[in-house]
């Protein structure tokens, strides 16, 4: 193996700054607010903050829309405020990740704003801009929020390409200019301390040649796959790396839908110069919906076998030649124990802790997403008025009103279970109200369960998920085998049992996570073990599994 980074060793705690907590009584979280939990989160046993959007933007898609990428946005506070956390977050042991969102701007950027204006203005180029054909849209791409992925300029008689909202037009990543005004705004948040970046679809910036039509329709999903890891997209990494990133000591992710593990190892291959890791979508994407003009809204339970299956082929293909990122949830996903668990009152925490050990014993890079360290839950709301996340509402009226692909009630149910703003009510701090996040309306309603689920709660309680938590983190720092220990699958068609062993320096880690309801009864060899490391019940009953029962064994070979 390549020499060890430090990311490897690390555990990130993702950070959605709007939701976390509230300083200044305006109902937003901030940064200041991040300030004063940074004691929480050096407690709990991480390494890394990542924190999601903080730039200026008219928050069309919640920050992913950067209007401004060397000003803050104000309701998060000042610069001043910013470099108080950085150093505050380095006082306290932790390193800062920014969020880096390059393939597209806001349309209230100011390159924008300059570019719709003529063909021949400094930053005509700077935007992927193409003539009507026929009068339409140059080619048939569907939006990933919803609609054409283009929209007609008249002061320029063009259209311009957006593969997300209309508010975020796609950069021209062929334009050189494009490339060194990216990595000036890298080396400004670098010079300041930044410990690198979480880079969101990165492998959309290079666009196939001509832009053909896509597949079926020119869905979203289509359009995806034609648009990821594009022609010029190790071009243009490589040079990042070598421009920027080779200059400092830093961490880098790039989120790339569609990225197969071959993919990975060209990107982010131990000994490559592009990036460290990636966000692959594949165990998240897991839909058994069989009406794929629903992409990826369902309600039905992801299959274990195939979820197994995901994450034993990232283990297996990337071992010795690139590193996992490892995550069940994030601000674009639904709560883990909703989705992967069982988040009834009885099993919450159980199933919480099972799929935190499941996650931890794997090799790579976890990522801790605000709340989930709690056990937190998706939110359950019954109607659309209750939404404010743009994908959901866009695609409600989509396939609800427009398409008539589903009725209402249905689509509500979908929302329910896979929709972002599962991911996005406020941290629950306390039972007080507003569950301690602000003393003013918050900006987004509180999940109603924060009276039960929270930090204070949480902290009183030495059997809770978030010491559970603690103790994985203090696990993976202590153990070099669940760090870089080969990975085995152990009966890939159990479709109750999740078991995998891992292999390093005449040691084996035997891990074994019970996802179902059921007591069921599992063999393999663990009576040999020296000593169970972790497990979610006070005691140990060997061949037993209890619902949602996870235990960790070590054995000396």
């Amino acid at each position: 193996m390549a020499e060890k980074k430090w990311f490897q060793d690390a555990v990130v705690y993702q950070i959605y700054p709007m939701s976390f907590q509230d300083s200044n009584h305006d109902g937003i979280g901030d940064l200041n607010g991040i300030v004063q939990r940074l004691p929480y989160l050096q407690k709990l046993g991480v390494d890394v903050l990542w924190l999601n959007p903080i730039y200026k933007s008219p928050n069309k898609d919640n920050g992913y829309d950067i209007a401004d990428y060397k000003a803050l946005n104000p309701v998060y506070g000042t610069m001043a405020d910013f470099d108080h956390l950085l150093a505050e977050t380095h006082r306290h042991g932790m390193k800062l990740l920014m969020d880096l969102v390059v393939n597209h701007t806001s349309d209230q950027n100011a390159w924008f704003q300059a570019s719709q204006q003529s063909r021949t203005n400094p930053y005509a180029d700077y935007y992927i801009w193409r003539d009507p054909v026929d009068g339409h849209e140059p080619n048939n791409w569907q939006a990933a929020f919803g609609g054409p992925a283009w929209t007609f300029v008249p002061a320029r008689g063009q259209y311009y390409l957006h593969l997300f909202a209309p508010a975020q037009p796609d950069l021209n990543w062929e334009n050189p200019k494009v490339r060194e005004s990216v990595w000036d705004i890298m080396r400004f948040w670098l010079d300041k301390g930044v410990n690198g970046f979480r880079m969101d679809v990165i492998n959309y910036i290079s666009k196939p040649a001509g832009l053909p039509d896509a597949p079926d329709g020119g869905t979203a999903g289509a359009v995806g796959d034609l648009v990821a890891d594009g022609p010029k997209l190790n071009d243009y990494l490589h040079e990042m790396n070598d421009k920027v990133l080779s200059h400092y000591d830093v961490m880098t992710v790039g989120e790339m839908p569609g990225s197969k593990p071959e993919d990975a190892i060209q990107y982010t291959g131990l000994d490559s110069h592009e990036l460290n890791m990636v966000f692959q979508f594949e165990h998240v994407s897991l839909s058994p919906n069989p009406d794929t003009r629903l992409g990826k809204w369902n309600d039905q339970p992801v299959k274990l076998t195939e979820l197994k299956h995901s994450l034993s082929r990232w283990q297996t293909e990337l071992d010795g030649k690139g590193w996992n990122s490892l995550y069940w949830n994030n601000h674009d996903q639904p709560r883990a124990v909703s989705r992967f668990g069982d988040d009834r009152p009885e099993y919450r925490a159980l199933s919480a802790k099972a799929l935190g050990t499941a996650l931890h014993m794997l090799q790579g890079t976890p990522y801790v997403f605000e709340g989930e360290e709690l056990g937190m839950t998706n939110v359950h709301y019954t109607q659309l008025s209750d939404y404010e996340d743009l994908e959901s509402i866009n695609f409600y009226h989509e396939f609800v009103d427009q398409k008539h692909l589903v009725d209402g009630p249905t689509m509500l149910k979908y929302l329910a279970n896979i929709s972002r703003d599962n991911a996005r009510t406020p941290m629950q701090w306390s039972a007080e109200k507003h569950a301690g996040f602000t003393d003013a309306t918050p900006w987004f309603a509180l999940n109603p369960n924060y009276k039960q689920i929270n930090v204070d709660a949480e902290l009183a309680d030495q059997d809770s998920v978030y010491y559970y938590y603690q103790q994985l983190i203090k696990l993976r720092h202590e153990n070099a085998i669940i760090l870089y220990g080969t990975y085995e699958e152990i009966d890939p068609q159990d479709d109750q049992v999740m078991t995998y062993r891992r292999h390093y320096q005449g040691q084996t880690l035997l891990v074994m996570v019970n996802f179902t309801d059921q007591t069921v009864t599992r063999d393999y060899q663990q009576a040999k073990a020296d000593r169970l490391l972790i497990s979610n019940y006070a005691d140990d009953q060997g061949t037993t599994l209890r619902p949602y029962e996870s235990k960790v064994y070590l054995l000396q070979d």
